[in-house]
């Protein structure tokens, strides 16, 4: 261990205490449920980095760890088959890049996101012949267990290291009669984790920088699930008494009339995640360049007595204000204490603050730019930052969470409003906390 990995260390101390600090009850703190959180994480960490042999973004994963991300790699390859048929050579990057030349081939609506449908329509699949349920109900049964929460909040958080919104249907009958904490839970755990579909878009973007990224992004998904628990329960401690509190609980779903009608299904579902993603991008991205002009023009004033923007800025003055460089201040000192060096943490920063306002996804792409120009001083930022942004914690995944529970049960909608700043909060807490524990174990 060197001195960043102690860093990483006390930074899990100093994260769950920013969140003790904000908490609305401090003095309802949960304990068994914080230390068994950052004691599963801990645990799947050592797992993953030390006895599976997971490695740096520069290296090979050896045994177990090396076999299941090349598994994955070979799905993800499988399941492009589609989308090639379809684009044909828009579909291939190397075939794009030389055309437009090289490193210019990367068509994100053609080569990576059509990937969503197929992982969508797998993961229904993998439901509907019972495989999914089971391994569900034994993290289900894991977290009740040890941490002292609910039936129905340990079910729904198990769901989300696998799907998305759509885990909260495995709960709807228990979602009326749900404490303001059990609400906080379920919201939290959604946004602090990423759906499967969504996550093979993320190995795409960095399997060549990043060759062990499946594997890693796997973990980091087992992660956050702890993580959500700890940060939500310290931000919203139980002051009720849950309804399943001791109770294991049955996953509800919908039934289908066979495999072809799960595929059906789920592929149909995956569209219109898929339009939903894209839809976010064009819009979030155009307000944020929107508020960068908005920025610049401001920052002129100051800056030499006239108004100022992105493409009219002196060189001398350097570069126009923008939304990123602030967001990048803001995490800057978070992204420290996750074990980041602090000469690459205004640019892992950035991308953490990225996350927030546009979604995970143009975040990792930074990403992946950053590590193809090798833009990081030390190895270990690029993996705690890979960590880190594994998670829907923006504020575009509020407004679908909070939307999409209320949908289900509108007699809660004032009080999912009044704990969804909070759970977005926990959310963005516990995916630090999930960098933080990759920073403890890397040993590059």
């Amino acid at each position: 261990m060197d001195i960043y990995n102690l860093v990483s260390l006390l930074g899990l101390v100093v994260l769950v205490g920013i969140g003790w600090l904000l908490s609305a009850d401090r003095r309802r703190m949960n304990w068994r449920a914080i230390l068994f959180g950052v004691g599963l994480q801990l645990a799947i960490g050592a797992l993953v980095f030390w006895v599976l042999k997971g490695s740096g973004q520069a290296g090979e994963g050896t045994g177990f760890f090396g076999h299941l991300n090349d598994g994955v790699l070979h799905v993800l390859t499988a399941a492009q088959a589609g989308q090639k048929l379809l684009f044909g050579p828009l579909a291939d990057e190397e075939a794009m890049g030389r055309v437009f030349g090289q490193g210019q081939g990367f068509v994100l609506a053609l080569q990576a996101l059509p990937v969503i449908i197929f992982f969508a329509a797998l993961m229904e699949l993998l439901y509907h012949w019972r495989i999914m349920p089971q391994i569900v109900r034994a993290f289900a049964w894991l977290f009740s267990r040890l941490m002292r929460i609910s039936g129905a909040e340990s079910l729904c958080t198990a769901s989300n290291i696998f799907v998305g919104i759509e885990s909260v249907t495995t709960i709807r009958p228990y979602l009326l009669h749900m404490t303001r904490s059990e609400l906080c839970m379920i919201l939290t755990a959604g946004m602090a984790t990423v759906a499967s579909s969504t996550m093979a878009v993320y190995v795409g973007f960095l399997r060549r920088e990043f060759p062990t990224i499946a594997g890693h992004l796997i973990s980091a998904s087992l992660m956050s699930a702890p993580a959500a628990i700890v940060m939500a329960k310290v931000l919203v401690p139980e002051t009720e008494a849950p309804e399943t509190l001791g109770r294991s609980v049955a996953p509800q779903a919908e039934p289908h009339a066979g495999s072809v009608d799960a595929i059906i299904a789920g592929a149909t579902a995956g569209v219109r995640l898929l339009v939903g993603i894209v839809a976010l991008l064009i819009a979030f991205l155009g307000l944020i360049a929107l508020i960068d002009l908005l920025l610049a023009w401001i920052g002129g004033w100051f800056a030499s007595g006239g108004p100022t923007t992105a493409a009219s800025a002196p060189a001398a003055a350097g570069p126009p204000l923008s939304l990123s460089t602030i967001l990048g201040y803001v995490f800057r000192p978070l992204a420290a204490v996750m074990g980041v060096p602090w000469h690459d943490a205004a640019l892992a920063g950035e991308m953490l603050g990225k996350r927030l306002v546009a979604t995970e996804i143009p975040a990792y792409l930074q990403l992946g730019a950053a590590m193809k120009a090798h833009a990081f001083s030390h190895p270990r930022s690029a993996v705690i930052v890979a960590y880190a942004l594994c998670g829907f914690a923006h504020v575009a995944s509020l407004a679908i969470f909070v939307g999409g529970v209320a949908a289900l049960v509108p007699q809660r909608r004032a009080d999912l409003a009044a704990v969804g700043p909070r759970a977005l909060l926990a959310a963005t807490l516990a995916c630090l906390m999930t960098g933080a524990v990759a920073g403890v174990f890397f040993l590059r």
